[in-house]
Order: structure tokens, then C-alpha cells, then sequence
């Protein structure tokens, strides 16, 4: 079970499809000292995920400003990945993890026991390995990449941010 504040669940020699290279593998502890977004999507080929999936894409060169890495994962092959990638999503320049033994979903509490399929979840995962964000929803409904890099920033002040809080805005001081 994940628990904000505590580790984020480690993964090791995932295999992921990765633009450059194809096919790599990826480890949690390859984002040491970086932040690191996280996101699982339910399937390769559909109708939301892309949408997310070129958001984030959209707006990768805003996270690494921030030192962050952004990273995908569904429970479909590196093969399939890279079908769908190359043929629909040539934009993406992030890795995208190949969960087909389901372990890192279900370790993240967003593996759909009924489907094998990822629930969409995000998180948001400090640059010490510490889960500091975690959001799961809804497949039918897509994220907001634009939230998600409002709290990255609110989580880099170190400091309690107000509902609605944005860069630039008075902080209620250190957490």
C-alpha cells in the first residue's frame, strides 16, 4: 500500500519503450535526485490517454525547468508502446514503462484485479524517493497536466500553499 511522506514503491529493470533506444530498462532509483511524475494510463490505443499522454509531452520541457522527469506506465507490452507511440504519439519524448507483470501497478494500488489494466493515477515522487503526491481517479475522466505541474511547484516551495495556489502567489509559510 502507498503512503504519502514514506518511500514510493521501488521498481528495478522495467522494461519500458523509450524513444531514443527503442526498448531500455528503467529503475526507480535512475530518477535520484530529480523529482519525478509518475502516470499510469489504462491502455495503449484508446480514446483519453493520448490526450494526457501528449500533455505531458506538451509540457516536459516546464518540468524539467524543475528538475522533474516525467514518466508513463501502463500494463501493455514495450512492443505495443512502441506501435502506438511511433504511429500516433511521435511527440513523446519520455519512457514509458511495460508493466506486463502488473507488479509496479499493483504496488502503486492502481492494477485493476478485474481487467489487468492501470487505473489513471499520478504521483508525484520527491528527489529522494519519497511520495509526496498521489492522485488515482477514474478512467473515464482525464488528469490535468496543468494541476499537476501547479502542485510539483507548491510541493518545491517546501512551504503550505492555499487552496488554489499558484507560482508567484503568498505562501502560508514553512509546513
Amino acid at each position: 500500500m502507498i503512503h504519502i511522506s514514506k518511500a514510493a514503491p521501488i521498481f528495478s529493470n522495467a522494461m519500458a519503450y523509450c524513444k531514443e533506444k527503442e526498448f531500455c530498462t528503467i529503475s526507480l532509483s535512475d530518477y535520484k535526485g530529480k523529482w519525478l511524475v509518475l502516470f499510469f494510463y489504462p491502455r495503449d490505443f484508446t480514446f483519453i490517454c493520448p490526450t494526457e499522454i501528449k500533455g505531458f509531452a506538451e509540457r516536459q520541457a516546464d518540468f524539467k525547468k524543475l528538475n522533474c522527469e516525467i514518466l508513463a506506465a501502463s500494463t501493455d507490452s514495450a512492443w505495443c508502446h512502441k506501435n502506438w507511440f511511433e504511429r500516433d504519439l511521435p511527440q513523446v519524448e519520455y519512457p514509458v514503462l511495460a508493466d506486463t507483470t502488473q507488479n509496479i501497478a499493483r504496488a502503486y494500488d492502481v492494477l485493476n484485479e478485474d481487467n489487468g489494466s492501470a487505473e489513471r493515477g499520478t504521483f508525484i515522487i520527491d528527489p529522494e524517493g519519497i511520495l509526496r503526491y498521489a492522485l488515482i481517479s477514474n478512467g473515464s475522466v482525464g488528469r490535468s497536466v496543468k494541476e499537476t505541474f501547479r502542485v510539483l511547484e507548491a510541493l518545491q516551495t517546501g512551504e503550505r500553499c492555499p487552496m488554489e495556489w499558484e507560482h508567484g502567489k503568498e505562501t502560508l509559510g514553512k509546513a
